[in-house]
């Protein structure tokens, strides 16, 4: 069982990171550190947790290269039978290797388990679920299908444990700013099947100003950036043509609402974010797009031209925003017992 930990200036986080791993029950673990260049103390606090741990290896960057070539190159190190991405910042909670460990030996078709992971801010950690409910499973290209409806990501990340053989089937992570996880645990599904713990905390992600997923982009950005994740995935996909093919048009439609939904949202504001608004119309554009789609987003273009009341939609924006959040609660929910949306 390997765990890979890439680094970059988290010394104050990195012995819980690494204590969560190997204190986990029955799973004999390879704890591979990276750091990338760090300019605080992190490779000196990874040398000594190394020296303490003789599960524990450190690897070094000699110049800052960012979280992909860190990843991979602790990756080229590891010799578990599972792999693991844990984040310098975040913890497993206890038996969550053991928990994911056991589905892979029950289902040895399946190449990637994830479940909740349990979101926290400071230095108190939530209480961590630890009964297994059930396990729901997924064909992994019917899985991957669901992702493509969506056209969004459901995994944040360390709650996602990997089998080695599949990753070295597929590869490490591709050179891709925002979607790297995504993109390889939608490769990793294209080709073996994904099991979901279900009742199960798997892993404590960490949230404050300094972690990579608080580097908030503008919906636009997000919006190119899965684009790019999908095309990435279908250029390397073998799977039949018109699977491929229906893939496709579900991942088209998906990124179209996605986006035609945050410009009318912006209409219905008032478009307080004009560069924004420009912005997502130029990817709207950009992507694969037909009649009917362009149609709308040249009607959504030309009203935005056109003055409106502010007062006069103060109340059906109230109203969609309050039905917003009810959907969204309810596909919260979902996602929690079930790991998708």
């Amino acid at each position: 069982m390997s765990v890979v930990i890439p680094c970059y200036n988290y010394a104050n986080f990195l012995p819980e990171a690494v204590l969560s791993v190997i204190s986990q029950v029955g799973a004999n673990t390879q704890v591979i550190i990276v750091d990338d260049a760090s300019t605080d103390n992190s490779l000196s606090v990874a040398q000594s947790l190394a020296a303490e741990h003789a599960e524990v290896v450190v690897l070094s960057n000699a110049s800052n290269r960012g979280p992909v070539h860190t990843f991979n190159h602790g990756l080229e190190h590891a010799t578990g039978e599972y792999l693991v991405r844990l984040d310098a910042d975040d913890l497993l909670t206890p038996g969550s290797l053991r928990r994911a460990i056991d589905v892979c030996q029950v289902h040895p078709e399946v190449g990637l388990v994830y479940g909740h992971p349990v979101h926290f801010s400071g230095s108190s950690r939530p209480a961590a679920r630890q009964q297994v409910k059930g396990w729901a499973l997924w064909s992994g290209m019917d899985w991957v299908e669901e992702r493509c409806r969506a056209g969004v990501n459901v995994i944040t990340s360390p709650e996602v444990l990997m089998r080695m053989s599949i990753v070295r089937q597929v590869g490490g992570q591709r050179d891709l700013p925002h979607g790297h996880d995504m993109e390889m645990w939608l490769r990793i599904a294209s080709v073996s099947d994904v099991a979901f713990i279900r009742g199960a905390d798997q892993a404590w992600h960490r949230d404050h100003a300094q972690s990579l997923s608080a580097r908030k982009v503008n919906d636009a950005v997000d919006l190119a950036e899965r684009a790019k994740v999908f095309e990435t995935l279908f250029s390397w996909m073998t799977s039949p043509a018109d699977r491929v093919a229906k893939m496709r048009s579900l991942t088209d439609k998906a990124l179209f609402d996605g986006g035609l939904k945050s410009l009318r949202v912006q209409l219905q504001l008032g478009v307080p974010d004009v560069q924004g608004f420009t912005q997502m119309i130029s990817v709207v554009q950009g992507l694969n797009l037909n009649e009917n789609q362009r149609a709308v987003l040249a009607s959504v273009q030309a009203a935005w031209q056109v003055p409106r009341n502010s007062m006069l939609k103060a109340i059906p924006v109230f109203f969609r925003r309050a039905g917003r959040r009810i959907i969204w609660e309810y596909r919260q929910r979902h996602w929690r017992s079930f790991g998708v949306y």
